[in-house]
């Protein structure tokens, strides 16, 4: 007789979605290689968060040219590249993701952190919501989660919103960011230095 399936944390990354919100948000210009997120960083903080096994799943456009380096890169962090590809006017991530969250939701258990801005997949993660004993985050710029992901934080509570820099860690260098700081975190110091 098997017994209960142990928790893990299913790891969603919507890899175009933080590059363009880093590139288009907050940078102004595409990443410079040591401004970019430290993808080893997020699937530990996934791992972390929760004290659980994370299964890590990396969604990309594939429909061009394969970024093979940076897929090898990705197995070797143990995520899962997820290549996608299909006509040009299909946004093929986001079409996965939404499947990928709408059977998680089908499947009723399992803890999902999905590492986006994109407020299309607010309904989706809303159906996460409603499952019994379920934990659900969202990993992204907070002042840049689209308002319908925060609405849901705000709504009710069961969405947990992380911070992709400094709730995770997962850059090297520090970005240029404008936004509100809680109290409890502020030090003068940052602003000193």
């Amino acid at each position: 007789m098997a017994g209960p399936a142990q928790r893990e944390t299913i790891l969603l990354v919507d890899g175009e979605n933080i590059d363009a919100t880093l590139g288009g948000s907050l940078l102004g210009r595409r990443p410079a290689p040591e401004e970019r997120p430290r993808w080893d960083r997020v699937r530990e903080y996934a791992r972390a968060v929760w004290e659980q096994p994370v299964r890590g799943l990396f969604f990309l456009n594939a429909s061009g040219q394969i970024p093979m380096a940076f897929v090898q890169a990705l197995t070797a962090l143990e995520f899962r590249p997820v290549l996608l590809s299909g006509p040009s006017d299909v946004k093929v991530v986001d079409v996965a993701i939404l499947r990928t969250l709408e059977a998680l939701a089908e499947r009723g258990h399992g803890d999902v952190l999905l590492a986006s801005h994109d407020g299309d997949f607010a309904p989706a993660v809303a159906a996460l919501l409603d499952g019994p004993g379920r934990r659900v985050g969202v990993i992204g710029f907070r002042e840049l989660v689209s308002s319908q992901l925060a609405d849901l934080e705000s709504a009710n509570g069961a969405l947990e919103l992380f911070d992709l820099e400094d709730d995770v860690g997962a850059f090297t260098v520090a970005l240029p960011r404008i936004r509100v700081i809680p109290i409890e975190r502020f030090d003068p110091w940052t602003l000193l230095s």
